[in-house]
């Protein structure tokens, strides 16, 4: 059972790499071109190709090869370099992966990049150059540059020749590292005399097919024997260089000489300083000495240089001489600000010469160009100091208002002394915080507010704004109403003042005929610490509303006599009848008036004056003409709506007094106020009765009431328990009631018939009782005996206990 399991476990985990292919291409294939077909050669089936998706794995190399899924077949996906991809390295091979999916199966292969002969020897110097002196021995060697060939294999370097052979013969030599050394030795000695120059060409070959070659030109120069070294005309060569000079301008030329004759008398310089950069600032010409500028020279980074030049002759004999170079400093440095500190933000009320800001300012050049002057762009409300060298401070110059200005953009300008000057500048924001230095300010001197009367209490009238021109906190306005009255009532009682929007509502209801204006004064209170604040004035006036119909003065009506206007019968049209009187509280147009003849008993005998109320006969009066004349007038004002009230006008049609009163006796109105009158009095006296017969019914209650509890008393035969009151005292004048009170009880065997005293303060008094007798003590507040039975034929007095005590007025027993 164990090799089972084991056996399964390993067939399990080896069944996954089913297969592994390996393939051998040549380099510089074009793209598309066919490597194999790996679905043949894995003995997999096109379909499950497609179904496992199947895909390349390369890992983290380029992608050179791809897979076509249709056919089975791998394709070159790019040109493949071999000397890229493994340079000298062999066997190059390509190894990537196959794998499928369901289930998970992957395929090792193997593409080996063969060599082909794509690459020719090449040396990396175009030319070698050999100068020899003619006097050079037989035998002696010079080493040659090796050509490169990137090819390996037999495709690789495989010889070399060098042709002319006159003078010099080649000669292999292998290193320690196997590598092969080309030498070129004299064979035959120079002569400069036959010929000066000489030029070889040394070709290398490789070993592919068809083979490739590459070849170098080697100029040898004959030297003639120098037995005379070059010599400076001066051992040190000193000049002054502006540090703007131009790239390319000439600085100076040395000169060296050679007594030699020919080539041994013919000097090239060259420079041999060994300090870092120099050469990428200077040059020399190599024939005539001319020291030329190549490079940007700066004063700041170096006041001096120093070339070092050698001259050498064509035999190699050298002099050498010093150049020193002092720099001038030219004004091209800009002054450089460094702000230390500043400050982000300082309140209004600042100091005098508060600090804002430190900074530092240097200029790199020297002398003049170096010296540094700071100005500001608002020298009124800042300045600027020198406080040390190369340092300033900026300071408050004037008074600093937040309202005015809110922040200020200082800029600061620092230019140097030079010709010209340059200069840099720098711009600081400052904030000015706020400090409550504003008191509110109304948008009106006063304020004058309307509203109508009869308004809903809580209504809003007016608003009042006022303004702060601080920020935050010390602009927040709050507004408070304050304390005044208004004829005599505090002005609470009329309007309020919300305190966060300043809008006044009416307290209470307004009757333009009680008051019709009123003054007040409200305080708008911002929020700074401490606070500041402004009054202003406010007038409310009233506004008047038809709310009162008209009155009507004359003629008087009254309820218990009648008024009549007598017009004789003789009066003519026009005649003046009366004249009704009215007014109207209200005010404006309100208050004017209008009189209508509402009814009449003849309405073609009488018309009303519509402005003026006079009655007056519109025809001749008539005997036909009744005597009482009944006309109701109704007066209406003209408010919208319109309020009125009705008048009734008697007027009696006579010429004489006893015919009036014949007719006006039984006036409707008498009999009306007759019936009123009886009915108010029989009310009276039934309330009264009702009350008589209530009175009669408690007295007899409480007489029942009293005599049942002295029954009860009287047959009882429990003890007497006292009771005392909680704030009860034993002691003397030590109680807790501030007088004493002394209670005398006189009873009899019939408690019934016993006599109650009560006396006043500090008397003596004596409750008399029967020892037999078990029934409750009551206290008694009268003298008189309110226990009398008048049905008893016999009192008797008969006291057989008596007992002095003092109590409180608040204990019973």
């Amino acid at each position: 059972m164990r090799r089972q399991v084991l056996l399964c476990f390993s067939m399990l985990f080896l069944c996954p790499v089913l297969g592994q292919v390996s393939y051998s291409i040549p380099e510089e294939m074009s793209k598309g071109s066919l490597i194999g077909n790996i679905a043949h050669d894995l003995g997999l089936d096109l379909k499950r190709l497609k179904t496992g998706k199947a895909r390349l794995h390369v890992g983290n190399g380029a992608e050179y090869i791809e897979l076509n899924k249709e056919k089975g077949l791998l394709l070159i996906k790019d040109k493949m370099d071999r000397e890229a991809l493994c340079k000298q390295t062999t066997p190059c091979a390509l190894h990537f992966q196959i794998i499928l999916e369901n289930p998970i199966e992957f395929f090792r292969v193997t593409v080996e990049i063969t060599d082909i002969n794509d690459n020719a020897p090449i040396f990396k110097m175009n030319n070698m150059i050999f100068e020899i002196s003619e006097s050079a021995v037989s035998g002696s060697k010079f080493v040659l540059e090796k050509a490169i060939d990137y090819d390996v294999g037999i495709n690789g370097l495989k010889s070399y020749s060098l042709n002319p052979t006159d003078n010099f013969v080649l000669k292999l030599n292998a290193n320690a590292g196997g590598e092969k050394e080309v030498e070129m030795v004299l064979e035959k000695p120079l002569d400069r005399e036959k010929k000066e120059q000489l030029t070889l060409t040394l070709t290398a070959v490789d070993g592919g097919e068809p083979q490739l070659s590459g070849t170098v030109q080697i100029h040898v120069t004959v030297l003639d024997v120098n037995d005379n070294a070059p010599v400076f005309t001066q051992s040190t060569y000193k000049a002054n260089l502006m540090e703007n000079s131009q790239k390319g301008t000439s600085l100076m030329t040395v000169t060296a000489t050679d007594i030699d004759q020919g080539t041994n008398g013919f000097v090239t310089y060259s420079i041999t300083s060994n300090t870092e950069g120099i050469l990428d600032l200077f040059e020399i010409h190599g024939t005539n000495g001319e020291v030329r500028l190549i490079g940007k020279i700066d004063y700041e980074i170096s006041k001096h240089y120093q070339l070092d030049v050698k001259a050498r002759d064509q035999g190699g004999l050298t002099d050498s001489c010093k150049i020193l170079f002092d720099i001038i400093d030219v004004n091209d440095n800009i002054p450089k600000i460094d702000l230390m500190s500043t400050t982000q933000s300082i309140p209004e009320d600042s100091t005098f010469q508060t600090v804002v800001a430190v900074m530092n300012v240097h200029d790199a050049d020297s002398d003049k160009n170096g010296e540094v002057k700071c100005f500001l762009s608002d020298s009124f409300t800042f300045i600027i100091e020198n406080t040390s060298t190369g340092f300033y401070s900026i300071r408050t110059n004037s008074e600093l208002d937040r309202e005015i200005a809110s922040q200020y953009n200082i800029t600061v300008t620092c230019s140097d002394e030079g010709v010209p000057s340059l200069s840099s500048s720098v711009t600081l924001t400052l904030h000015i915080s706020d400090v409550n230095d504003n008191a509110p300010v109304f948008e009106r001197s006063s304020y004058d507010a309307y509203i109508v009367e009869n308004n809903t209490p809580g209504l809003s009238i007016f608003t009042v704004k006022a303004r702060d021109a601080d920020w935050n906190q010390n602009a927040r306005v709050s507004y408070i109403l304050e304390d005044s009255s208004v004829n005599g009532v505090p002005v609470s009682s009329y309007v309020s003042v919300s305190a966060d929007g300043g809008v006044i509502h009416a307290v209470r209801s307004f009757d333009y005929e009680q008051i019709k204006d009123f003054h007040f004064q409200v305080k708008a209170q911002d929020g700074g610490s401490p606070p500041l604040s402004s009054n202003v004035s406010v007038k409310v006036l009233i506004q008047d509303q038809n709310d009162n119909p008209p009155q009507v003065l004359y003629p008087v009506q009254t309820g218990g006599s009648l008024v009549a206007e007598l017009v004789p019968r003789s009066a003519d049209v026009g005649y003046l009848v009366t004249k009704v009187v009215a007014v109207d509280v209200d005010s404006g147009q309100n208050a004017w008036l209008s009189y209508k003849l509402q009814k009449a008993t003849d309405r073609a005998l009488f018309e009303v004056g519509l402005q003026n109320g006079e009655i007056r006969t519109i025809r001749q009066v008539t005997d036909k003409d009744a005597v009482k004349q009944r006309l109701t007038v109704i007066v209406e004002d003209n408010g919208q709506p319109s309020r009125s009230a009705t008048v009734i006008v008697n007027v009696a049609v006579a010429d004489s007094f006893p015919e009036v009163l014949s007719e006006f006796t039984d006036f409707t109105q008498d009999k009306e106020y007759n019936d009123n009158l009886t009915f108010y009095l029989v009310l009276a006296l039934a309330v009264v009765s009702f009350l008589f017969i209530s009175c009669l019914v408690v007295i007899i209650s409480v007489k029942i009431y009293r005599w049942r509890q002295s029954r009860v008393t009287y047959h009882s035969n429990l003890p007497v328990i006292p009771y005392y009151p909680p704030r009860y005292s034993d002691t003397l004048g030590t109680g807790t009631l501030q007088h004493v009170y002394n209670y005398e009880v006189c009873r009899t065997t019939d408690s019934r018939k016993s006599d109650c005293k009560f006396g006043g303060v500090g008397s003596q008094n004596v409750l008399i009782m029967d020892p037999s007798s078990t029934g409750t003590m009551q206290r008694i507040q009268s003298e008189k005996s309110i226990l009398d039975e008048p049905d008893s034929p016999l009192e008797v007095r008969l006291p057989l206990f008596c007992h002095s005590s003092t109590l409180d007025s608040g204990r019973t027993m």
